[in-house]
């Protein structure tokens, strides 16, 4: 089986967020509308990313924000398998397949994706055996409930150790289904199914979470609604707050950022992280 780490420790990782959805919460519509879906467009615009500096192309086709409601899993891969299959052509980049469904991960893996980016934290008990059986690398993201009541007054006494602890028995499945530990990335789930203060206490403890786990920790908090509700921005007008939680969650200890502004990620990653690495060797 072919040693491929797509998340090294030496690196920030960038995730190029695509979306085939109309209704996702910031780019909802871009590419799916009435008239179908523009693969041409959308294909140029995962390849835009990592002209950018992604590493990582996410695709998705089904919008997991607040309330949204699920879409079948024919429709799924019906709005990702035929772009996952141009981009394999096209780039080299390692494409991911953002989704809770077994079925939707296999016809992506099967168009050339070779990472499941899984917001729900293995829901579906087939997903971690067919990431073992395919030999793909596994986001294994934390999420209480569905998107559609997941901000329905969602509580935790400790958000930092309750999310660890519910993220470690997540990967705890995927070992026992076979998943090698070292093709395994954990996500804490910003902003799904969290308070503004869950939010803030898991950016802040980002790094008692990843020494717990000891896994490269993906984080998501581009133009996420918590935000907004600090700076009164709107969506489109979030970029800056995006760029500055990202730094504090590199300085923090996350090794890799999903965002959808991947070049100012790239600015922002190589400021925390040298910060990042300045602080270790003044405590060495």
């Amino acid at each position: 089986m072919k040693d491929e780490r797509f998340f090294p420790l030496d690196r920030i990782t960038l995730v190029g967020v695509l979306n085939l959805t109309p209704d996702s919460f910031s780019d909802g519509g871009r590419f799916v509308s009435e008239a179908g879906l523009d693969a041409a467009a959308a294909v140029a615009a995962g390849l835009a990313l990592v002209r950018d500096g992604a590493h990582v192309i996410d695709v998705g086709g089904e919008s997991t924000r607040p309330g949204a409601a699920r879409v079948s899993p024919e429709s799924e891969i019906r709005r990702t398998s035929g772009v996952i299959e141009a981009l394999a052509k096209a780039t080299d980049a390692p494409i991911s397949i953002d989704t809770r469904k077994a079925s939707v991960a296999r016809a992506a893996l099967d168009a050339g994706a070779r990472i499941v980016n899984d917001v729900s934290g293995l829901a579906d008990p087939e997903l971690a055996p067919l990431c073992a059986e395919r030999g793909a690398t596994l986001i294994v993201g934390h999420l209480r409930g569905e998107p559609e009541t997941m901000q329905a007054e969602p509580r935790f006494a400790d958000v930092v150790a309750e999310v660890t602890e519910e993220l470690s028995a997540s990967l705890a499945r995927a070992c026992a289904a076979g998943v090698a530990r070292e093709r395994l990335v954990v996500d804490p789930g910003i902003g799904f199914g969290k308070t503004l203060e869950h939010n803030l206490a898991l950016l802040a403890g980002l790094g008692a979470l990843r020494r717990a786990l000891g896994l490269p920790v993906l984080v998501g908090t581009s133009r996420k609604s918590f935000l907004g509700r600090l700076t009164g921005d709107p969506v489109g007008e979030r970029g800056t707050a995006t760029q500055a939680a990202d730094a504090i969650a590199i300085y923090e200890g996350a090794d890799a950022l999903r965002v959808h502004d991947v070049a100012a990620a790239r600015r922002t990653a190589t400021l925390a992280d040298a910060l990042r690495r300045a602080r270790q060797e003044a405590a060495s």
